[in-house]
């Protein structure tokens, strides 16, 4: 039996005590945090884990979802679910908003997405609700880029990250002093695997988005990768729609997340 396998149904509860420590010391260090929420698994493991941490209260920062637009609508509806379902405050802002004021160009061509348009709205939240930090739900084993961020990732004024601003991380010591204009983008999922926020949604017996389980959808084929049909995807002439049984590995924009052939219809089978 692979080593992958050995661990399929097993979560270390470590991981899970690191990321509730690391969202106390958030509340506890900064004046006005936010939870980045996208609808995906990792977004949906952390309003659990923020459950866990302050538990018997009501989680203490907002959920901030960018919507550009561009969703799912299976992610919109488990949004609004879930934020009533925990008692969360959820503020919503939509990148729409920020192209009509000017502040971001839609994109045209065939692979025009509102992917990175999404940073402008985000920005102006940061500052509109003057949030001092940003929790997210990266992860250091998605890409290289991740993976030199530090759990607590300091951030200009304009959103950048500069190596020579970050702090040495040692034992369970995090600092989140900063500049006035500055930002922290907090990762407390951090050194979780994909598995482990698979086996952590078995185990806790979370709801996730029917999007991450098989279902028929009308899709096109592109590059060799199949993309769900919406008004949002400008399609070629050749590009006819056709329905096939499908599933998606991640919550993204429609424009820019492609779906998987699959029959899996529950977590063992994923």
């Amino acid at each position: 039996m692979s080593a992958i396998q050995d661990k399929i149904g097993q979560f270390p509860r470590e991981l899970e005590d690191e990321s509730v420590y690391i969202l106390r010391e958030v509340a506890a260090q900064f004046d006005r945090p936010a939870l980045l929420f996208s609808g995906g698994k990792d977004s949906i493991t952390l309003v659990r884990l923020a459950q866990k941490a302050f538990f018997p209260g009501k989680i203490p920062f907002p959920l901030v979802h960018i919507d550009t637009g561009h969703n799912f609508p299976e992610t919109i509806e488990f949004r609004d679910w879930l934020a009533k379902e925990t008692g969360a405050e959820l503020i919503v802002r939509y990148v729409q908003d920020s192209i009509d004021q000017g502040k971001a160009k839609e994109e045209s061509g065939k692979y025009a997405s509102r992917n990175v348009l999404q940073t402008v709205t985000l920005l102006d939240t940061i500052e509109e609700f003057k949030f001092d930090a940003c929790i997210g739900g990266a992860r250091r084993d998605e890409e290289k880029a991740r993976a030199k961020e530090r759990i607590f990732s300091v951030r200009d004024d304009f959103g950048q990250w500069d190596a020579k601003r970050q702090r040495p991380e040692l034992f369970d010591m995090l600092n989140g002093r900063i500049s006035v204009g500055e930002n922290v983008r907090v990762f407390p999922i951090s050194n979780w695997t994909e598995l482990d926020v698979w086996n952590y949604i078995k185990e806790e017996k979370m709801e996730i988005p029917s999007i991450y389980f098989a279902h028929q959808r009308q899709v096109i084929q592109r590059d060799g990768m199949l993309w769900a049909d919406s008004d949002h995807l400008n399609k070629e002439a050749d590009e006819i729609p056709f329905e096939t049984t499908v599933r998606f590995r991640t919550v993204g924009d429609m424009t820019c997340t492609a779906a998987v052939s699959s029959h899996a219809v529950d977590i063992d089978v994923i």
